[in-house]
């Protein structure tokens, strides 16, 4: 985003935006051009007094650190579970939830609220997965409320294929790196942010 300074300074960084902080006459930018590519403000230069409502260097390291590891993992599961199975890992996840469904099947809202994936986004993707007969659409006479998409025989095939990729990869990336006291404490951080309903967890 472009960052209109009150005062122009006499160079730049390589990028082409002028530096962090204030300009070389003292006066500070209009709006900060610090911001990371998660949004959020870098902290200020050393000596430099930042914005009051800017992060600190340990929230900063907190935050990005999330979404660095969840990132690098979900990449990595991708990448396995597409290469050996053709399941990439939406995919996956959703076959996942239709076989602990009852009957396995869910409304179709049901399981994007699930999967945490949007309405028009799950609809995609049950295309592709209709398509390669690995679930289909079905209604239920007794609840008129919506489709249902029915995990086949086909579709549970390939999930049981994929679950000991699924589960190496999480471990060996994941679960080895901590001690079961700290995969404790993790779960219970991760519930103060994303509370767990036990029957969709």
């Amino acid at each position: 985003m472009a960052t209109a300074a009150a005062v122009k300074i006499s160079h730049t960084e390589p990028s082409g935006q002028e530096p962090c902080g204030e300009g070389l006459s003292g006066t500070a930018p209009a709006v900060s051009s610090c911001a990371g590519p998660d949004g959020l403000s870098a902290p200020a230069p050393h000596g430099l007094a930042g914005p009051p409502d800017e992060l600190s260097e340990q929230e900063l390291r907190a935050w990005r650190g999330l979404l660095r590891a969840h990132a690098s993992l979900a990449k990595r599961l991708d990448a396995e579970l597409e290469e050996r199975h053709g399941l990439p890992m939406t995919s996956y996840e959703v076959l996942h939830r239709l076989a602990g469904a009852e009957m396995g099947r869910m409304r179709m809202c049901d399981l994007a609220e699930q999967a945490q994936m949007s309405r028009s986004g799950l609809t995609r993707l049950v295309d592709r997965l209709e398509s390669d007969g690995l679930l289909e659409r079905c209604s239920c006479e007794h609840d008129a409320r919506g489709a249902y998409a029915c995990l086949t025989a086909a579709g549970e095939a390939r999930l049981c294929e994929a679950h000991s990729t699924h589960r190496a990869v999480v471990r060996e990336h994941f679960l080895s790196r901590f001690s079961d006291q700290e995969l404790s404490s993790l779960a219970e951080l991760w519930e103060r942010i994303a509370p767990c309903c036990r029957s969709s967890c």
